[in-house]
């Protein structure tokens, strides 16, 4: 697999805010160049979850994120739901990847119906169709028939379904390790190189699947 240069990172409104910035953070230092994007819902489950304040408008959350994560400059560029200018909607200038973590059951049915009503879904969309690596988080328990389908059918068009179900072959004692195993997963299928845990079969107890 060819290493990931770009990636846009999507974060919506399902449970699991940690798992999406902790991901942010590895690209960053990672020196991927990545594009952000959040939903309105992103905001809430942000300050539910982790007392976060997300950045309202673009700019404040490259310069926050920047900040926060030690980005270079030009490596973080952040979009509002509606910039139909930025590079993520157009097919003639994709990045490499797309990951939506944590993506909602609503985004997760927008993109298997094809719809692109905002900037995450039309993102989303010519990533499936540049046929480039689109990852999917899904956070929900149970999943109903619907989810099912509907991730059923976007699995079909190549889209990697990555649920949120962390294993424990690492025995974590702490949540950032639960985190980490989700987030080591996603870094490998678009291609990211990392050292977040052993390999299986390498050293102590390592991730299988």
């Amino acid at each position: 697999m060819t290493p990931a240069r770009s990636v846009t990172v999507a974060l919506t409104g399902a449970s699991g805010m940690a798992y999406g910035l902790r991901l942010l953070e590895c690209l960053v230092k990672s020196g991927v160049r990545v594009s952000l994007l959040y939903t309105q819902a992103a905001h809430v489950v942000a300050k539910q979850e982790l007392d976060l304040v997300l950045p309202p408008r673009a700019t404040d959350a490259e310069r926050y994120f920047g900040e926060r994560y030690g980005a270079q400059p030009g490596q973080l560029r952040a979009y509002g739901r509606e910039d139909w200018f930025s590079p993520v909607a157009s097919g003639s200038n994709p990045n490499d990847a797309m990951v939506i973590c944590p993506c909602t059951m609503g985004t997760l049915a927008s993109l298997a119906a094809g719809m692109s009503d905002n900037l995450i879904e039309r993102a989303a969309d010519v990533t499936m169709k540049e046929r480039r690596t689109l990852v999917i988080v899904p956070r929900e328990a149970p999943f109903s028939v619907v989810h099912l389908e509907n991730m059923l059918r976007l699995a079909r068009a190549g889209v990697v379904i990555l649920p949120a179900n962390p294993g424990f072959y690492h025995r974590p004692t702490q949540v950032e390790a639960i985190i980490d195993f989700i987030v080591a997963r996603i870094l490998d299928h678009i291609g990211v190189p990392h050292e977040l845990m052993a390999r299986w079969g390498r050293g102590e107890a390592g991730a299988a699947s």
